[in-house]
């Protein structure tokens, strides 16, 4: 079965994004981009939830004219290519060739799973990815933590009542500033 892997960046405090939505803090240093694109390598399914969705939808369509960053100009493409998916029951379209999930989200989502193919990439957000983590769905977090404190805004893990049992597999510095923490659900939590 394929696997659901969420990979987010995250300041020290927690955030996924600051107070006002800013996400102007992440930094993506050469370490740092080129395991990006070997985590992309992985999938050949990009999932989102409607904000993200929004979010890269209005960027990536268009990227080689907006920005000249190394990083942007190869992903570019890779995005315009890989098949995606959005979970959202307020759109009522997403563009791009993308299939809209908007009910029946477990059994939609466990159904992708079971088709052939690589890993599922959920990029970024909290709502979509704290839903599938409860519903069982998700497989591995792969966190980008940032030198940054931003005082509020969203949070990695919306619901801190729900317990969430984790096994660390991996720590790594990149560009000796941001720290991938891997990890995985612990069995029965």
């Amino acid at each position: 079965m394929r696997k659901i892997i969420h990979y987010v960046h995250a300041s020290v405090d927690g955030y996924i994004e600051g107070p006002q939505g800013e996400f102007d803090w992440a930094s993506m240093g050469p370490e740092l981009s080129a395991y990006s694109h070997t985590l992309v390598d992985t999938a050949d399914t990009f999932l989102y939830g409607r904000t993200v969705w929004e979010m890269m939808s209005a960027y990536w369509p268009d990227a080689e004219s907006i920005s000249q960053d190394p990083h942007d100009l190869k992903f570019a493409p890779i995005w315009r290519a890989t098949p995606k998916v959005v979970v959202s029951s307020t759109l009522e379209k997403a563009e791009w060739d993308a299939q809209l999930i908007r009910e029946n989200v477990a059994d939609e989502i466990t159904a992708l799973k079971e088709r052939p193919g690589k890993d599922i990439l959920l990029t970024g957000g909290s709502k979509l990815m704290s839903s599938l983590t409860r519903l069982g769905l998700v497989d591995e977090w792969h966190i980008v933590v940032h030198p940054v404190v931003l005082g509020g805004g969203r949070q990695l893990f919306p619901h801190p009542q729900d317990r969430l049992a984790l096994r660390l597999t991996d720590t790594r510095r990149l560009d000796s500033q941001a720290v991938l923490t891997r990890y995985e659900p612990v069995a029965g939590s």
